[in-house]
């Protein structure tokens, strides 16, 4: 497989008169393969946006070496743009204008054939409210627009920020299949959310980011079988009994008001066994596996917020992002998305 995105040693400081020196990202290192599905997690402030951002080109790094699809970033990012599709923070759109007027424009601005219009919005899931003004959207069909403007190139790289946003369970499941679908075509999707359940779902591959430093990278199921103490629940009608018999035994046994928790058991069937062989019959015998939700929480010790809204400003239209990209390219400067 051929590397999509490379991103090695990446460091990025800030300076404001308030908070004064603040390193944003340190050293931070990732690598996301062609046809994954790739989750980018991190807690509020942990320079996830940031290192999309400087990946991008909409702010300047301060070192490391960064790769879109095998051209030096920023400094050649416009020879790939038009294959990078990418929506990073929060969308931004002219509330009086129509999805359909507003995609149109940013395909004419982008040369893309005005026929990607209803198609994308039909992948999006917006083709019977393409004619509706933005101003009238919720939140989460503003998502769906935003993410419709990222596929009109019809990208072999997909960079989402957030994509979720203020969708429905109905919507989260629809764009689920979206990004899916997408993959099954070779789209490479980088995919960066609050919701853990949904990433665990979706995503083939994770790398997790906390305090401006990589702390966990790979496939999911061996990030998770990293973290996995081999735990069972278990019920029987002498839990006093059956703990003291299961410490007999060497194993780690946590009392629980109506359950056990017994660790490091390589093989369900000591535990029947052990508990078989006294008269005392197993009521219930339930793996307990980490899930990405307790991996995260365990690696960052923040809670992740995956309900908190973010505030839409309908003031302005966003760029078309292959024009953005080869906008910062070119003067290697500082955007404010």
């Amino acid at each position: 497989m051929s590397a999509v995105i490379e991103i090695d040693g990446l460091r990025k400081t800030f300076h404001t008169l308030r908070q004064g020196r603040r390193v944003a990202v340190d050293g931070f290192d990732l690598l996301v393969e062609a046809g994954q599905i790739h989750g980018f997690l991190g807690p509020n402030g942990s320079g996830k946006t940031t290192t999309l951002r400087a990946l991008l080109g909409l702010v300047r790094a301060d070192g490391g070496r960064m790769s879109v699809l095998g051209a030096p970033a920023p400094a050649r990012l416009s020879e790939v743009a038009g294959r990078v599709g990418a929506i990073v923070e929060s969308p931004q759109f002219f509330g009086n204008f129509t999805a359909h007027r507003t995609l149109r424009l940013l395909a004419l601005a982008g040369g893309v054939p005005t026929s990607r219009v209803d198609e994308v919005l039909e992948q999006v899931g917006l083709r019977d409210r393409g004619d509706e003004r933005v101003k009238g959207y919720s939140l989460g069909m503003k998502q769906r627009l935003a993410v419709a403007s990222a596929l009109l190139k019809s990208p072999e790289l997909l960079i989402l920020d957030e994509p979720a946003n203020g969708l429905d369970p109905a919507g989260i499941r629809e764009m689920r299949d979206l990004m899916r679908s997408l993959a099954a075509t070779g789209v490479t999707v980088l995919l960066s959310s609050h919701i853990l359940a949904e990433i665990q779902l979706i995503c083939d591959h994770v790398t997790i980011i906390s305090r401006g430093r990589r702390v966990a990278a790979g496939r999911v199921d061996e990030v998770l079988a990293g973290f996995d103490q081999h735990e069972f629940q278990v019920r029987v009608a002498e839990p006093e009994r059956a703990a003291e018999l299961l410490r007999g035994r060497g194993l780690s046994v946590t009392d629980h008001p109506d359950h056990l928790v017994v660790a490091g058991v390589d093989e369900p069937e000591l535990i029947t066994r052990t508990l078989g062989e006294q008269g005392l019959w197993v009521r219930e015998l339930v793996p307990l596996r980490p899930d990405l939700e307790s991996v995260f929480l365990e690696l960052t010790g923040t809670m992740p917020h995956p309900t908190v809204p973010r505030q839409v400003d309908d003031s302005a239209l966003p760029a078309p992002d292959g024009a953005l990209i080869e906008l910062n390219a070119r003067e290697n400067r500082e955007v404010d998305a």
